[in-house]
């Protein structure tokens, strides 16, 4: 039902009531009971008058009559707008056509039970400053109505909107405190969004301050925003009960020896609602899955461990009462297409020189970057520069990801010569999040042709980057859930654009290889956490480390190639174990 609508109906009756009190002569032919009606209805009117001036309805009804009196926008301004704020344009006209994905989508097709359940649970929204999608107030139901719960939607459904919106519930019922727990990198991002979409005041328990902020934010309240790490030396304060445990990125306590983990477990022990949140629950472990069911249940946990071991189908019917995921595809009607462009590229007499010292070397993550070493022979650069002239002279905007520091340096000196419209970052793991968040802006600001240079790891959290619709991959990756999470960035709620994505690769060599393997890890993720019922295959499958992977592709291409002689694999270097490569991951 949409707002206006149930003003309505609330008023309306009142209105009817009250109408004797508008006159004297009316109050004198009403009657006793008249009389007594009209005069309730009045006080009950002017409680809601009151209710509105609280919630600074006048000053948006005015804001409102001064955008009616504005002259129209031309038809530019009027694009620029809806590409700056799309997804606020399409939620609205949801509401307003009632127009919604179908129900079995929206509710992320699990059992009747559990679904009927959720869609029960009311849903306040008087402390709440943004409309729903129809899926994403089911999301809310959801967690209120269960609990403690798992929300996997796939990134760019609005996971952080979702728990806004029960944590505005909560506040309406009378709760006073909130507690959300995420990366650094995360702070600003639900600061920022707290105060955009709520009432609710967000105080940041981070920094030299950080126990001071804490001592207030249990007395006063409000939603406490902190870190993983910051989050281990907060006390559980006794007899000061929390409305909402929210954990962001929740993959982050997937070990559940890792001191973080403990820290997250502690705390929602204590906490009669837990949500945890993550567009990649499994990621290349579906053990890791099943550590973040014991937070939320710890019995479904154990009945969990016992399916691990005989890959029993049924798998999602089991976890319904506490994991709800849904796809872009499934709830996003006007999401824009993306379209893969796998480039591959023969590579140079240089970059074989180069790709082939490093295989000599042992070194896994130099063999990954040898197509960047010698930039004036670079076939992979060669193509980059092609693809963001091309999106250039369309108007368009590029973001070029990759895990490495010393690539992103050879592409910035690259684009940096001209031609190729202003270049951004790079943005890497040493840029402060609140530096980050100013580039992507500035970037999403700038008009025509740009590029954003970004650390693959450093923006897989927080930033939104929908101005570029065309995306570069300057290499595959050992985890196909990066690569999405890169993408996911641009090809999310809010973009209007046909994303473009072209992977730069070799053929030949690592890259093949590791194509290959995500592949692999891609069809098995997907049996899981899309389709949600459990594989044919062995779950253990799914459970391949970077290093054995690193020391299978080395020891192969070093027999392909016929370097480093008989045994040599054995001395293979891992990523993290020598200088350079540490500061390449740049984790």
């Amino acid at each position: 039902m949409c707002w206006w609508t149930r003003v309505v109906e609330r008023l309306e009756p009142l209105l009817e009531r009250a109408r004797p009190a508008t006159g004297r002569l009316r109050m004198l032919f009403a009657g006793r009971e008249g009389r007594a009606r009209a005069l309730e209805a009045v006080a009950e009117l002017r409680a809601a008058v009151e209710e509105a001036e609280r919630a600074g309805l006048p000053e948006l009804f005015a804001q409102a009559s001064v955008d009616l009196l504005r002259q129209p926008e031309s038809d530019v301004a009027a694009w620029v707008d809806f590409e700056t704020r799309s997804a606020e344009y399409y939620g609205l006209l949801a509401e307003i056509t009632e127009r919604q994905p179908d129900r079995a989508s929206a509710e992320g097709r699990m059992p009747a039970q559990v679904a009927e359940r959720a869609r029960a649970q009311e849903l306040d929204d008087s402390c709440r400053r943004v409309s729903l999608r129809g899926y994403q107030a089911f999301g809310a139901r959801f967690v209120l109505a269960q609990r403690r719960v798992i929300l996997g939607d796939e990134m760019g459904l609005g996971k952080t909107i979702q728990a806004i919106a029960v944590m505005a519930h909560l506040a309406a019922e009378g709760r006073e405190r909130f507690l959300v727990v995420c990366p650094a990198g995360l702070l600003v991002n639900w600061r920022r969004e707290i105060e955009a979409r709520s009432t609710l005041s967000p105080v940041v328990l981070h920094g030299k301050e950080r126990g001071y902020a804490f001592r207030e934010w249990v007395a006063r309240g409000g939603v406490g925003v902190t870190t993983y790490e910051a989050l281990r030396g907060f006390p559980v304060p006794e007899g000061v009960p929390l409305g909402l445990l929210v954990v962001d990125e929740a993959h982050a306590v997937k070990n559940p020896e890792a001191q973080r983990s403990q820290a997250v477990a502690r705390w929602a022990a204590d906490c009669e609602r837990v949500l945890l949140m993550t567009g990649t629950p499994m990621e290349n472990s579906v053990a890791e899955f099943h550590n973040l069911v014991r937070i939320v249940d710890g019995r479904l946990g154990a009945r969990l461990d016992e399916l691990h071991e005989s890959a029993v189908r049924g798998f999602r019917e089991l976890v319904a009462p506490v994991y709800l995921r849904r796809n872009q595809l499934d709830v996003l009607a006007e999401l824009p297409s993306v379209q893969y462009t796998d480039e591959w590229e023969e590579p140079s007499p240089s970059d074989e020189a180069a790709y082939r010292e490093a295989v000599a070397e042992g070194s896994f993550m130099r063999m990954r970057r040898a197509a960047y070493a010698r930039p004036d022979g670079s076939a992979k650069l060669d193509r980059l520069r092609e693809i963001v002239r091309e999106a250039g002279e369309n108007g368009l905007k590029v973001v070029v990801f990759s895990t490495f520091r010393e690539v992103l340096a050879v592409v910035e000196e690259a684009l940096g010569r001209g031609g190729y419209g202003t270049v951004f970052g790079p943005l890497t793991g040493s840029v402060p999040p609140a530096r980050r968040q100013e580039a992507v802006d500035a970037f999403t600001a700038v008009a025509g042709p740009a590029v954003l240079l970004a650390q693959i790891q450093a923006v897989g959290l927080g930033l939104n980057i929908q101005a570029a619709s065309v995306v570069v991959l300057c290499e595959p990756q050992t985890k196909p859930t990066v690569e999405h999470q890169a993408v996911a960035r641009v090809h999310r709620m809010g973009q209007v654009r046909q994303v473009r994505v072209h992977r730069l690769l070799n053929t030949g060599g690592v890259d093949e290889r590791l194509v290959r393997t995500s592949e692999t890890k891609a069809r098995l993720f997907d049996a899981y956490a899309r389709r949600s019922t459990v594989a044919e295959s062995t779950p253990d499958a799914l459970d391949v480390t970077d290093a054995d992977l690193a020391r299978r592709i080395v020891a192969e291409e070093r027999a392909r190639l016929g370097v480093g002689g008989v045994g040599a694999a054995t001395g293979v270097r891992l990523p993290g174990q020598d200088g350079p490569e540490r500061r390449a991951v740049g984790q």
